[in-house]
């Protein structure tokens, strides 16, 4: 759902955070003939049972894992680096039930697009929402597991949410994520990856502001900080915007159940130590957070992201 930058990121001049809700007619063009006919399609197994999405991602998860050469790798080679204390045959396995996981997040896309609220409010089972009760501003500190896509609807049957987000080249489907997500939570400004002081705006308003601080967004925008005891380029605009914006940082992570259908959605007590001036131990107190969450849920977790795309000065690339 996000895409940050470093706080320190030349900030593009913020246009009107709805211009990009409004139908044009040119959309109609053929050329988007196809992006209409792909979205349209998702809402018919959004009309399934519940236990019948997560077996047909099941399913198109392992297809995944046989035809996704180049993704396989990625998330064998992370598994590798992470969990050094699994054999082949266990990493073997884990990697199998992540594809798994992968394909039943790309289904779940499909609920949150176009499941009503009281159908998916059955499946939610909440926790720590209190910590989302707040004047001050809020960071909601979201990692990259699986359920992403869901969480972020899951998020609105509660709270309004500001998000900043990566904007998508084909205007139809830009115009269609911002429309579907504007549908559920009027109120939200959804804010342009580089528009920092439109974060910083909503966080002194007082407003949660969507986060997602656990991928390599390049050397130019982090330092290396220590995760799963790997030096991992980590942006330090966590600590940064909660100083400027006077925020606090609440994570927030979102699991599939295994023991009955659905899901927890987890609001964690926000991480008090930040901001404490020193940007590297607050990265790696997001760090360690973060790896705590994985551990848990090893399976559900983004692997197939190049977490460690950077390296230091003199280190040989991860992933050739």
């Amino acid at each position: 759902m996000t895409q940050n930058s470093d706080l320190n990121s030349k900030s593009d001049s913020p246009k009107d955070a709805r211009a990009d809700d409004v139908f044009l007619w040119a959309y109609l063009h053929p050329r988007y003939w196809l992006t209409w006919l792909g979205v349209g399609l998702t809402w018919i197994p959004s009309l399934l049972p519940y236990s019948w999405i997560v077996a047909i991602g099941k399913v198109l998860g392992r297809a995944s894992y046989y035809l996704a050469g180049d993704r396989v790798h990625v998330t064998r080679v992370n598994l590798e680096k992470c969990f050094p204390e699994l054999n082949n045959r266990e990493r073997k396995q884990l990697l199998k039930k992540n594809f798994e996981s992968v394909g039943v997040g790309i289904m779940e896309i499909t609920m949150a697009w176009w499941w009503p609220t009281s159908r998916l409010e059955k499946l939610v089972h909440y926790k720590g929402l209190e910590h989302l009760n707040s004047e001050s501003g809020t960071i909601l500190m979201v990692m990259h597991f699986t359920t992403i896509e869901l969480a972020g609807r899951m998020v609105t049957l509660r709270h309004s949410v500001d998000a900043s987000y990566r904007e998508h080249k084909n205007p139809v489907f830009e115009y269609i994520q911002r429309s579907m997500r504007h549908r559920f939570d009027p109120g939200s400004q959804l804010l342009h990856r580089r528009d920092m002081r439109g974060t910083m705006r909503s966080l002194r308003n007082g407003r949660i502001v969507w986060f997602s601080p656990d991928q390599d967004y390049g050397a130019r925008h982090g330092i290396f900080v220590p995760f799963f005891n790997i030096p991992a380029t980590t942006i330090t605009s966590t600590s940064r915007l909660a100083k400027a914006g006077k925020a606090k940082v609440v994570p927030l992570v979102v699991t599939r159940l295994s023991d009955n259908p659905g899901y927890e959605f987890r609001v964690y007590p926000p991480l008090e130590t930040i901001p404490s001036g020193d940007d590297y131990e607050d990265a790696l107190v997001v760090n360690q957070f973060i790896e705590a969450r994985i551990r848990e849920h090893p399976e559900q977790y983004m692997w197939l992201h190049r977490r460690f795309k950077s390296r230091p000065e003199g280190e040989k690339d991860f992933y050739k």
